[in-house]
C-alpha cells in the first residue's frame, strides 16, 4: 500500500501520446497555396475526411485536454458507467502515487506539457538539468526535439489567409506549443538620457491616507478626452485550440521566432539566470518585440525628466518601449526569499522552487506593506491577479498530481488551508504550524516524517506539496456532492430571417460541424443542438432514428424541454446525425421570414435540458431578442433621441435593462451551466443586457460587428474551436486564503458568488483571470512573510475531481522605497484598467477618466515626496518599476470603453472583454503594437519575423508606408496615399489605394514580400492565441480615421499628447507638493 501522497506511476489511456498537445500545434497553417475553397458556409458539401480548415489534421486530443472545475453543489445525474473517472492526469501533470488501474483504463490527461519548438531555447537549457531540477520522482525528462519542417509547394496565385479552406495533410513546421496569452512584452525604456537627472535617496515623511480608486487629489481633474471611433466590433479574444491551432505555420525560408507563446522579456534576471539568445541561424529565431523595462534599479533609483522651459519635456528622455529578445529563467524563490517575477508580458521560463509561478498568481506589490498606513501613503493598490489554469511554458516542469487516498490532502483544521512548503513542522515532525492562520495541528500518523538538521522534513524534496508552489490534489469523496459531471456541449443557433440572410447561421453551422472532431473523445462527452427564431426547435439525435427529429416548443413565455433523454446524447452515438443536421439547417430555414428572436426562451429551454448534468451552452445570436422571456427593445435609438436628457440616462444604457436575465443566469450557475455568447450581428443587440448571462456563469462574449460571412467565418470557427478545446474544467469553486493581517476584500471577474468567501464557476479555463482585492486587518511583522493560497476545486473534461492549489509567500516591509522597487507594473495597471471598466456603467466617462488619472498621479506623487531626492523642482521623477505608468494611463483614457461617442454595444463589449482579461493581454489592449511592413525586403536577412515596433505617433507614418497595428483582438493594415504600386500588387494584388475593399481577406501570393507579410500575421496570431480580425485602412475615409484613433501618443481635439500628458501630470504633482 503506498503512503498517502506518495509517488505513483503515470497511467495513460490506449494510444496516448504525451506530446499530442505540442504535436498538434504543427497544424497552424493559414497561409497556404489555394486548395479548394469552401464556398458553402452552411456545410452542405461534406467535409473531406480527417481534415479541418487551413489544411490541418483534426487534432488527436489524447493527452491534450485540460480541465479543472470545483465541487458541485447540487445533485447531479450519474456519469456513464463505463468511465474510469478518478485516475487520469491532465497532460501537464505528473502523478505521484503508485496506485491506479491498469494501462489503458483512463481517458487522456487534460494538461500536457509541451516541448518547445526546435531552436526555441539555447541548447544549454534543452533538458531539465539546466533548470536545476532536483533529483527525484518529479524531475522532468529531457525535452523531445521537434519534427523537421517539410517544404511547401508554392503555387502562383493567391493563398487564402481567411475563411477555412479544406485541404488534407498535416503541416509539420508549426510551433510545438500553443501561443501563450502573454505575447506582447511590456515596453521598456532605456536609462535616462542625462545621468545628472538620476536621483536617489530615501526621505522620511509622515504617511498619508490613500483614497480608493481615484479618490485623492480632487484638484487633479484630467482634461483627457477620447480619440476617434472604436474598432468596429472588436471580437472577443479567444486563443485557438490548444492542441490544434488553426493559425498558420510559418512560411518556409522565413525566420521564425522562438515559438514562445509568452512574448519577449522585460527586464533581465540575475546574471546566473540569464539565458543567452538563441543562435541566429535556424528556422526558429526569437524576434524582438515590445521589450520590458531594464533590470530593476538599485534601491530608490528613479528616472527624472527635466523640462526645457516651463511646459516642455525633452522628447529624448521620454520613457519608451524598447525591444528585447532574451528568455528569462525565473526561480520563484532563491535563498529562502521570493524572487520578484518577470513582467507578465515577457518571455520567461519558471522553475517552481516553493512559490507558485507568476502565471498562476501575481501580486501588485512583491513586498507586502506591514501596515495599512504605509499602503495608503504609497497610493498603490494591494491585489492579486489569479489565473489558476494558465498555460505553462513547454520547458517548465509539469504540475505534480498528489493522491492522499480516501483521507484527502492534509489541511489546517482551523482555516482549512492546504499543506504547502511554508507550513513549519515541529516536535520532530509530529506537529505543524499553519503559515496562514498560525494554528498548530497534529501531523496525521501516516504522514509523519522526522526532521533533518535544517529543521525541514527529510522527505520535503520528495513530496511536491512540500517543495512546489503549485500542486494538484486528487479530490476525495468528501469534496463531491454528486458524481463528477460529464462534458456536455449544447449548441443553440439563431435561425431568424436576419441570421439566415447575413450568412451567420451558415457560418455557425459550418464552424460547429468542423469543431465536433475536436471535442473530447469518450463516453463522458455529450452534445445537444437546438435552433430558434420566434419559437424554439429541439432535435432528437438518437441513433435509432433514421434522421434527426425536430421538436418545436411554441410557448416562449413558459418554456419546457420536449424530451429529457433524447435531446442531449453521447457524441459517439450521434456524430453522424449531428453532421447531417448541421449541413441541412441553413437550407431548412433558407426561406424563413420570421424576424423575431426568442433568445431568452431558447436559452431557458436549453438550460432545462442540461439541468441534470450541467455543461457548456454555446449560443449564436444575430439580432436583438424581441419576443418571449427576457425580450429587449432597441435602447440605442432611445439613447440618441434622449441625448440631452443628461448623463444619468446615458449611463442606464450601459446597464442591464432589468433583472430578468440576471435571475436566469444565477439559476444557470446554480446547476453548473456556463453560457458563451457568439454575437454575429450587423445591428444593435444590447450587449449590456445580454452579457449578464455569460458574466454570471463563467462564460464570455464574442462579438463580430459588423458581421461579414466572407471575412468573419474563419475567426468564428477559430474562436469556437479554442473555446471547446482549451484547458478547462467544470463545476468549479475557488477560494483565496491569506496570512493573518491580510484578508480578501473583493473578487472581480466572470463568476457567480453565493457566499462571500467563495467564487462559483460553472466553467473555468486557461484564459480567465480573477482579480482579488486585499486589505489589512492587522499589522504585519517586518522580516516575516505573508502568504496567499488559491485553491480551485474542479472537474476535468474527463470527469476527474481535482484541487489545484497555488501558494505565494512574500516578505513584509516597513520601507516605502522597497514597495516601489518591488511594484509590478503589469499587475498594477491591470487592476486600474479592470476597476475603470467596472466603474464605466455607473459613472460618467469624464469622472472615470479623472479617477484613473488620479490613481496615476497619487502613486507618482507619493514616490516624489517620500522616496526621491532631486535638486530641481522642474523634474518629473518616475519610479523605475513604474516609469511607463503615465503612458499606459494615457492609453487607457483614450480607449474604446472611455469614449463617450462610441457605440453602446462596442463600449459594453469592451467592458465585458476587460473583466476576465489575462494580465499579459492588458497592455496590448490599450497600447497596441505597430510595425512597418512596406520595407520588409530591406530588413536584414537575420531579422526576426516581426519587425521592430514603432511608437504610436502619427509623425512616425510616412506617405509611402504601409503599417500594421494589432491589439490582440483586431489587426489594422494602413496603406498611405503614395505607396509604390509594385508593393501593393505584391502584397494585396491591387494596383492602387482606391481598390481597397471593406471585405478584406489576406492572400498569399508567390513572392517574398507577400510570404513575409503572411508570416508576420500568422506569427502574431500564434503569439496572441487569437485569430485576429484583419481590416485594410486607407487615408481619407472612415477606416483611416479608425487607424489614427489608435495613435495614443498624438494630440487629439479632446485629448493630450504623451508629452503634454507628462507635463500635465508634473504640474499636478507640483501643485500637491506645494
Amino acid at each position: 500500500m503506498a503512503t498517502p501522497g506518495g509517488p505513483r506511476p503515470r497511467n495513460f489511456p490506449p494510444n496516448y501520446n504525451p506530446n499530442a498537445l505540442a504535436n498538434n500545434l504543427q497544424n497552424l497553417q493559414v497561409s497556404q497555396p489555394n486548395q479548394q475553397h469552401s464556398s458553402n458556409l452552411g456545410g452542405n458539401a461534406p467535409r473531406p475526411p480527417n481534415t479541418t480548415p487551413f489544411g490541418q489534421q483534426p487534432p488527436s486530443f489524447a493527452g491534450s485536454r485540460p480541465g479543472p472545475p470545483p465541487p458541485g453543489v447540487f445533485p447531479r445525474g450519474p456519469v456513464p458507467p463505463s468511465v474510469q473517472a478518478q485516475t487520469t492526469l491532465p497532460p501537464n501533470m505528473v502523478s505521484t502515487r503508485p496506485t491506479g488501474p491498469p494501462m489503458g483504463s483512463q481517458p487522456p490527461p487534460p494538461f500536457a506539457s509541451r516541448p518547445p519548438p526546435p531552436g526555441a531555447l539555447p541548447s544549454s537549457i534543452g533538458g531539465h538539468s539546466a533548470l536545476g531540477s532536483r533529483p527525484g520522482p518529479f524531475s522532468s525528462s529531457p525535452l523531445p526535439s521537434g519534427p523537421s519542417a517539410p517544404s511547401y509547394t508554392n503555387t502562383s496565385g493567391p493563398v487564402g489567409n481567411g475563411p477555412p479552406a479544406f485541404a488534407s495533410g498535416m503541416i509539420q513546421n508549426g510551433p510545438r506549443f500553443p501561443p501563450g496569452v502573454g505575447s506582447m512584452p511590456r515596453p521598456a525604456v532605456g536609462p535616462p538620457q542625462s545621468p545628472t537627472l538620476l536621483s536617489s535617496g530615501p526621505s522620511s515623511h509622515p504617511p498619508q491616507m490613500r483614497p480608493g480608486f481615484g479618490g485623492l487629489n480632487s484638484g487633479a481633474s484630467s482634461t483627457m478626452g477620447q480619440p476617434g471611433p472604436p474598432f468596429s466590433g472588436p471580437p472577443q479574444n479567444m486563443p485557438p485550440p490548444l492542441g490544434s491551432m488553426p493559425f498558420s505555420a510559418p512560411v518556409p525560408g522565413m525566420l521564425q521566432s522562438s515559438g514562445s507563446p509568452y512574448g519577449m522579456q522585460t527586464w533581465p534576471p540575475h546574471p546566473q539566470q540569464m539565458v543567452p539568445p538563441p543562435p541566429t541561424a535556424g528556422p526558429m529565431q526569437q524576434q524582438p518585440m515590445f521589450g520590458m523595462p531594464p533590470p530593476p534599479p538599485l534601491p530608490n533609483q528613479s528616472m527624472a525628466l527635466s523640462q526645457t522651459g516651463q511646459s516642455k519635456i525633452d522628447p529624448n528622455q521620454i520613457p519608451r518601449l524598447a525591444p528585447s529578445s532574451t528568455v528569462i529563467l525565473h526561480e520563484t524563490r532563491q535563498e529562502n526569499q521570493a524572487n520578484p517575477p518577470p513582467p507578465a508580458t515577457s518571455d520567461y521560463i519558471v522553475k517552481d522552487t516553493g512559490n507558485c509561478s507568476p502565471r498562476y498568481m501575481r501580486c501588485t506589490i512583491n513586498q507586502i506593506p506591514c501596515t495599512v498606513d504605509l499602503l495608503s501613503t504609497s497610493a498603490m493598490q494591494l491585489a492579486l491577479l489569479v489565473q489558476p489554469l494558465a498555460l505553462s511554458h513547454p520547458s517548465e516542469e509539469p504540475i505534480q498530481v498528489v493522491d492522499f487516498g480516501e483521507s484527502g490532502p492534509v489541511r489546517c483544521s482551523r482555516c482549512k488551508g492546504y499543506i504547502n512548503p511554508f507550513m513549519k513542522f515541529i516536535d520532530q515532525g509530529r506537529r505543524f504550524i499553519c503559515n496562514l492562520c498560525g494554528f498548530t495541528d497534529e501531523t496525521p500518523r501516516d504522514y509523519h516524517c522526522n526532521l533533518g538538521p535544517d529543521g525541514r522534513r527529510r522527505d520535503a524534496y520528495e513530496r511536491p506539496e512540500l517543495c512546489r508552489g503549485t500542486v494538484e490534489f486528487v479530490a476525495s469523496k468528501e469534496y463531491m456532492v454528486r458524481d463528477p459531471m460529464p462534458a456536455v456541449f449544447f449548441f443553440l443557433i439563431d435561425v431568424s430571417m436576419n441570421a439566415i440572410q447575413t450568412g451567420a447561421t451558415a457560418a455557425a453551422c459550418s464552424a460547429i460541424n468542423q469543431v465536433i472532431a475536436d471535442l473530447p473523445d469518450g463516453p463522458q462527452t455529450m452534445v445537444g443542438i437546438a435552433t430558434f427564431d420566434s419559437t424554439v426547435h429541439f432535435y432528437s439525435l438518437k441513433r435509432a432514428l433514421q434522421q434527426p427529429l425536430m421538436l418545436i416548443v411554441p410557448d416562449i413565455q413558459d418554456v419546457y424541454t420536449p424530451l429529457q433523454s433524447d435531446v442531449i446524447v453521447q457524441l459517439a452515438e450521434c456524430r453522424q446525425h449531428l453532421e447531417i443536421l448541421l449541413e441541412s439547417i441553413p437550407s431548412m430555414f433558407q426561406n424563413n421570414r420570421t424576424a423575431d428572436s426568442a433568445f431568452g426562451a431558447a436559452v431557458k429551454a436549453a438550460f432545462l435540458s442540461m439541468k441534470s448534468t450541467g455543461g457548456k451552452l454555446l449560443v449564436f445570436q444575430s439580432v436583438l431578442p424581441s419576443v418571449g422571456i427576457g425580450s429587449l427593445s432597441s435602447r440605442e435609438a432611445e439613447g440618441r433621441s434622449n441625448a440631452s436628457a443628461g448623463e444619468k440616462e446615458a449611463l442606464k444604457l450601459l446597464q442591464p435593462v432589468d433583472k430578468t436575465l440576471k435571475t436566469m443566469a444565477i439559476e444557470f450557475a446554480e446547476y453548473q451551466v456556463c453560457v458563451d455568447l457568439f454575437i454575429t450581428t450587423q445591428t444593435y443587440v444590447d450587449i449590456a443586457s445580454l452579457s449578464v448571462v455569460p458574466r454570471t456563469t463563467g462564460g464570455q462574449v464574442y462579438y463580430y460587428y459588423p458581421f461579414s460571412a466572407l471575412c468573419d467565418s474563419a475567426k468564428l470557427y477559430n474562436d469556437l474551436r479554442w473555446n471547446v478545446t482549451r484547458p478547462q474544467g467544470f463545476e468549479a469553486v475557488m477560494r483565496v486564503r491569506c496570512s493573518q493581517g491580510i484578508q480578501v476584500q473583493e473578487y472581480s471577474g466572470n463568476f457567480c458568488k453565493r457566499i462571500p468567501t467563495d467564487v462559483d464557476l460553472p466553467a473555468i479555463d486557461c484564459d480567465k483571470t480573477i482579480m482579488v482585492s486585499l486589505k489589512h486587518d492587522d499589522k504585519l511583522q517586518e522580516g516575516s512573510e505573508c502568504a496567499f493560497q488559491c485553491a480551485l476545486l474542479y472537474t476535468t473534461v474527463y470527469g476527474q475531481r481535482r484541487i489545484r492549489v497555488s501558494t505565494l509567500s512574500l516578505s513584509c516591509t516597513n520601507t516605502l522605497s522597497n514597495m516601489f522597487r518591488s511594484a509590478d507594473l503589469d499587475t498594477q495597471f491591470a487592476c486600474i484598467l479592470k476597476q475603470a471598466a467596472n466603474e464605466i456603467p455607473s459613472a460618467p466617462p469624464a469622472q472615470v477618466r479623472d479617477q484613473a488619472t488620479n490613481v496615476c498621479i497619487n502613486i507618482l506623487f507619493a514616490y516624489r515626496k517620500f522616496c526621491a531626492t532631486v535638486s530641481s523642482n522642474g523634474q518629473l521623477i518616475l519610479p523605475e518599476a513604474l516609469r511607463l505608468l503615465p503612458l499606459y494611463a494615457l492609453a487607457l483614457l483614450k480607449s474604446n470603453g472611455l469614449r463617450s461617442d462610441g457605440r453602446l454595444d462596442d463600449r459594453s463589449f469592451w467592458i465585458n472583454h476587460v473583466s476576465p482579461l489575462p494580465t499579459p493581454l492588458v497592455i496590448p489592449l490599450v497600447y497596441p503594437r505597430m510595425i512597418a511592413i512596406h520595407d520588409l525586403e530591406e530588413k536584414a536577412s537575420d531579422d526576426s519575423v516581426i519587425p521592430t515596433t514603432i511608437p504610436l505617433l502619427s509623425e512616425n507614418l510616412t506617405d509611402e508606408g504601409i503599417y500594421l497595428l494589432e491589439n490582440g483582438e483586431d489587426c489594422l493594415i494602413y496603406v498611405a496615399s503614395s505607396v509604390d504600386p509594385n508593393i501593393l500588387q505584391q502584397m494585396f494584388g491591387i494596383s492602387s489605394v482606391e481598390e481597397i475593399s471593406n471585405q478584406f481577406i489576406l492572400q498569399q501570393y508567390d513572392n517574398s514580400l507577400s510570404k513575409k507579410l503572411n508570416a508576420i500575421v500568422n506569427e502574431i496570431r500564434r503569439q496572441r492565441s487569437s485569430y485576429l480580425r484583419l481590416r485594410l485602412c486607407r487615408k481619407g475615409d472612415s477606416s483611416g480615421m479608425l487607424f489614427f484613433s489608435y495613435m495614443v501618443e498624438d494630440k487629439t481635439p479632446s485629448g493630450l499628447s504623451y508629452v503634454e500628458f507628462l507635463v500635465h501630470i508634473h504640474r499636478l504633482i507640483q501643485t500637491k507638493m506645494a
